[in-house]
């Protein structure tokens, strides 16, 4: 029976440059729907109107944001 060789698996190096601008996307898009969900109402809304407040409204609740 031949001798095996064990092959140790590394995992491949990631640059900090490479990592870089998906980390901005993802802290955009996270400020983005965090402020969508948690602030679009009152003197902060973007939009006139209680529309993206009322289709977000059980999704706040869900991640305990109060809005009454």
């Amino acid at each position: 029976m031949p001798a095996q060789t064990l092959i140790k698996a590394r995992p491949a190096a990631v640059s900090f440059v490479e990592i870089l601008p998906w980390a901005i996307f993802g802290g955009l898009f996270f400020a983005l729907g965090f402020y969508f969900v948690g602030v679009e109402q009152g003197a902060a809304a973007l939009f006139n109107g209680a529309s993206v407040h009322e289709f977000l409204h059980d999704g706040r609740h869900l991640l305990g944001f109060p809005c009454h």
